[in-house]
């Protein structure tokens, strides 16, 4: 079984055991989260996609871990122009496991 999720502004497609990387939620290592914005949930051809949310479905997941990814550089330069910028950003991240699908 598998869901459409959606979190922090993406969406993602899940199955039960599966580890992912999220933007960054709100909860400690190792507490349960629950995701109730589901936008489909299936099994093979039997698949329930929702208006906008499929009603009474949810995902459980637990959280593994907290961290930052690799540094991205943008540097930006016009030649001939005196002109160079150079910015660094780092993002934050939770990575959580899937537990459970439940789908109404």
């Amino acid at each position: 079984m598998y869901a459409v999720i959606k979190t922090g502004g993406k969406q993602y497609r899940v199955s039960s055991g599966e580890k992912l990387r999220v933007e960054l939620l709100d909860a400690e290592v190792g507490a349960g989260v629950q995701f109730e914005q589901v936008l489909a949930v299936g099994e093979g051809d039997a698949v329930k996609i929702g208006a906008p949310f499929v009603p009474g479905a949810s995902v459980k997941a637990t959280v593994l871990a907290q961290g930052r990814a690799d540094k991205v550089h943008i540097f930006k330069m016009r030649r001939r122009k005196h002109y160079k910028k150079s910015q660094g950003h780092r993002q934050s991240f939770t990575e959580v496991r899937i537990d459970d699908i439940v789908g109404a």
